[in-house]
């Protein structure tokens, strides 16, 4: 299993207890832990830009059961 669907995993098993803390707010995991969290995706978008690509997931945490999976290629740029 790779690191992002561990962290799909953890976020599932977890989700109970994830929206008491993070209700509609958006949470960045890596290595099964939330690292960090916005009501603004773009926030998120811009915290995990500067991580390393595949150890990550950006999530929104909702009550929602549908699931949204979306499989992109992301390049981020460096700002100079």
């Amino acid at each position: 299993m790779n690191e992002i669907d561990k962290n799909y995993k953890w976020f599932e098993e977890h989700k109970k207890e994830l929206l008491k803390d993070y209700k509609n707010q958006y949470v960045v995991i890596k290595k099964q832990q939330v690292i960090f969290s916005s009501n603004l995706f773009d926030e998120a978008v811009e915290f995990a830009s500067k991580l390393e690509l595949g150890t990550f997931i950006i999530q929104k945490v909702e009550k929602n059961e549908t699931i949204q999976v979306f499989h992109s290629r992301a390049i981020f740029d460096e700002k100079k």
